[in-house]
Order: structure tokens, then sequence, then C-alpha cells
């Protein structure tokens, strides 16, 4: 079985599109877009071994401090969704001082990154032309190979989601990251089990909700500073812990649910799909030999 040509080649257009023509005032909806393009990236790098190489890794590089700018958005935006569908009564002097302080920072950081795309521009453009090209001659010249690397590394981002062994409010958005490489890179195969898939995503999905309140009872706590009885801040911090409990529940089920190998294997061990989670079941369909 080989892995899907088109999915790969994907996020290479798409970054190489937002570069060349990176808007003034980026919506919500392009900056998720480009997020998820550079995570999808760097999932097929490091699935292809392909981060290894000099354009590829100077690539990797820029569009990770891009990534990181584009996470400040990101997060403004979504406070932004969060505080406006709150339901709270009163508090309306509270609300709004928030609401100004989060449109403030979202136009300064929107600012800074598309600033730090248009001083990249020309090295981007050359990066993503020779990815592309590079991505285009690695799979004639390894197929089906490229099948085989990224099954093993599903194998071993599989077994990391057993550690650690406890999570909490300090390891949980670290854990989402995992989360997030393993599902990425089991979309790059065609026909990838879509049950597994769709339970990593509310895993992660359950777990940046959480994140994003917690961030925005951060900004809650920066802004409003008239004293601890405020109902907005206290409704804030309720849902927060909500969602927490949410998210932990649901990577705990995860974890029971496909039996997750709590060690890498070794790639010489034989896999024995029947035994492990789906993830790890496509790996020993495609070990390397």
């Amino acid at each position: 079985m080989s892995i899907d040509q088109a999915r790969i080649q994907k996020p290479i257009t798409q970054l190489g599109k937002f570069s060349a023509r990176v808007p003034k005032d980026p919506s919500p909806e392009e900056v998720h877009k480009l997020r998820t393009n550079v995570r999808k990236l760097e999932a097929m790098f490091g699935a292809l071994s392909l981060d290894a190489k000099s354009n590829e890794r100077q690539l990797l590089k820029r569009i990770r401090k891009i990534h990181k700018r584009a996470g400040k958005v990101r997060d403004l935006d979504v406070m932004t969704e969060q505080l406006a569908a709150l339901e709270l009564e009163g508090e309306t002097k509270c609300r709004t001082k928030l609401v100004k302080y989060l449109a403030r920072e979202r136009r300064r950081q929107a600012r800074k990154l598309v600033d730090q795309v248009h001083r990249q521009r020309a090295e981007l453009t050359s990066g993503f032309r020779k990815a592309s090209q590079q991505v285009k001659r690695f799979l004639k010249k390894h197929e089906p190979e490229p099948s085989s690397l990224v099954a093993a590394h599903a194998l071993e981002l599989s077994a990391q989601l057993e550690d650690p062994a406890r999570l909490t409010r300090g390891n949980l958005h670290p854990y989402r990251l995992k989360v997030k490489q393993l599902r990425d890179i089991l979309q790059l195969a065609p026909g990838p089990d879509s049950r597994l898939v769709d339970d990593l995503g509310e895993v992660k999905d359950a777990i940046g909700e959480w994140h994003d309140w917690e961030e925005l009872v951060s900004a809650a706590e920066k802004v409003l500073n008239h004293g601890s009885g405020c109902k907005l801040q206290e409704k804030v911090r309720e849902v927060r812990d909500g969602k927490y409990r949410d998210a932990t529940r649901a990577a705990k089920d995860l974890r029971r649910k496909y039996a997750l190998p709590a060690k890498k294997p070794s790639r010489s061990v034989k896999i024995r799909p029947a035994s492990l989670s789906s993830a790890a079941a496509f790996a020993g369909s495609h070990r390397p030999e």
C-alpha cells in the first residue's frame, strides 16, 4: 500500500500560496489553515526522514517561527469567540474591557505575523519549491518504502501516548501535541483507520478547548484587576475546570480503548497487529524488513 502523494504535497502547496500572497489582515480561518498546514508538513518531513536535508531543515526552522507567531493570533481569535458565547448576566463593563483588550492584541500579533512572513518571502518561496521537488524525487525513488517509514513512525508515536503515566495540568497540553502528531501521520496513508483518527481528533479538540479556556483565564486575570468578586472571572474559571475534567477523561478513555503499549517496541521485534492499537496494527502491516 502506497502513501497518499497528493495529501503529502498539499501542505507544501498551501503554505507556498500563503507566503506568496499573505493577506494584510489574515482571517481566523486563514490563520487556522496556516497552522494546520505547518503541522502536517512537519509530520510528513519527520515521517519520511526529510527533515535532515539542508533545504527542508532550514524551511522547517522558518515555518516553525511563523507557526508560533500564528499561534498567538489564533489564541486571541478563540478567546474572543469564547467570550462572546459565554452565558453570563451582568458584568458588561468587564466583558467589554476584555473584548477590547483581545482585539488590540489580535491586531498587534497579526501585524507581527504578516511582517515575519514578508521578511522571509523569498526564502520561503524558494524553500517550498525545492521541497516539493524533493518529495517527488523521494517518492519516485523509494516507493513503496515511504509507507514503511510512515508506519514505523506511527508505531513510535503510538507508544509515546502512554507517557506520562499521570496526566496533569502541567503536562496535558504537551500530551496533545503527541496526539496531533500521530493523527497527522496516520492521515498520510490512504484509507486510514477512521475510527482511530476520529478518536484522536476528539482528544485533541478536548485538550485544546481546555487550554484555550486556560488562556482566557490568564487574560482575564491580567486585564480585570478589580478584586476577587468579578463574576466574569469566576465563570471563566468554572468553565475552564469543567473542560479540564473533560479533557483528562477523554485522554484516559483513549488509552484504555486502544491499549497503547507503554514502551516503544524494537523494530526488530515482530509486530502482532491484533494485540496492539490500530496505529500499531497499521505499522505492523508495513514494518520495514
